[in-house]
């Protein structure tokens, strides 16, 4: 091993990120430092553009070392390297199966959060649409993969916590009604995980306001599903049918919905789909101006509001929050 070059952390912004060995592929040139933690400090461990060996990882697991750190200035190099090996860790036996979940899940929300901020970049929109497809391999595993996902899902409401939640549900949903065609699972996939873009267009005062929006800033809010398609028809990459959640998610089958009142007549199925999940998710997970409800009683609010959802859709949904669901215990 090379020799060890010491580096303080700060209590600054954050120095230095925790990763996960797993998330490492052997015999694969890094495209960044890697630290590991000494007690008081942290330390140069392995150096970018040199092979990550069965040797550095022997040495790890000796010292029982789980958790190693990139420096923060490295999570875009760190975000590229998992995303062009995510299918080979989501393939490896020798991965336990809550850290792959882990891995995918904090892979799509970086993702999501570099797309929120630049919603335009075509790049972005393909990279998206690659995730989605390993977010379906993992699925299609079974249950047990639907259920690991479920116990790192995050419950706290940001957009892109959101919008990787209603990917991973609206998914498992699908395949729950019976969707097997992988085309038609992609295409659902790719339109819940990008159905909130337009919010990049949103005004942060009105994301994060900290109580109800009134009607000006509602009005404003209602816009988003418009923007998000106009951005992504900017880059002229989705399918058609990934644009219909992105512009449909907040219509209802009685035609109470928005942007444009449309109905059940005029809604795409996977727009039903995502309308159901958007909801649910939104009721669980904690906001700045609500607090999250528990899986159950947000299903029986949704169950109560006549004419909202597609009676097929929810009670499936219902189904597939079983109760050996993770969610049950929040």
């Amino acid at each position: 091993m090379q020799s060890i070059v010491k580096k303080r952390s700060t209590t600054q912004t954050p120095s230095f990120l925790p990763i996960q060995v797993d998330s490492l592929r052997l015999d694969k040139i890094l495209y960044f430092d890697v630290y590991i933690h000494t007690g008081k400090e942290v330390v140069l461990y392995r150096a970018k553009s040199l092979p990550f060996t069965e040797k550095s990882r022997a040495k790890l697991i000796e010292n029982s070392i789980v958790t190693i750190y990139i420096s923060y200035e490295s999570r875009e190099a760190y975000q590229q390297y998992i995303e062009e090996h995510l299918p080979e860790i989501l393939a490896d036996p020798k991965v336990a199966e809550i850290k792959k979940a882990a891995i995918l899940y904090d892979t799509s929300k970086a993702l999501v959060k570099e797309l929120m901020a630049n919603p335009t970049y075509s790049e972005n929109v393909r990279r998206s649409q690659d995730l989605v497809e390993s977010t379906i391999s993992y699925i299609l595993k079974g249950r047990d993969a639907f259920l690991n996902l479920m116990k790192i899902t995050s419950f706290d409401y940001y957009t892109y916590t959101h919008s990787v939640n209603v990917c991973t549900f609206s998914i498992s949903l699908a395949r729950q009604i019976g969707i097997t065609d992988k085309d038609a699972l992609v295409n659902l996939g790719t339109g819940a995980l990008l159905h909130d873009v337009g919010k990049s267009k949103v005004p942060e005062r009105i994301l994060n306001k900290r109580t109800s929006l009134n009607r000006s800033e509602f009005e404003i809010m209602k816009k988003h599903p418009n923007w998000g398609s106009d951005i992504l028809r900017e880059t002229d990459i989705i399918s058609e049918e990934s644009y219909y959640p992105v512009l449909q998610h907040h219509e209802r089958i009685d035609g109470s919905g928005y942007p444009l009142g449309v109905d059940e007549r005029d809604m795409h199925p996977f727009s039903k789909v995502v309308a159901v999940v958007d909801v649910f998710d939104a009721l669980t997970t904690e906001r700045v101006y609500q607090p999250a409800i528990d899986t159950y009683p947000a299903l029986r609010m949704m169950h109560g509001q006549d004419g909202c959802f597609d009676a097929v859709l929810l009670r499936e949904f219902t189904v597939l929050m079983g109760p050996e669901s993770p969610l049950n215990k929040y």
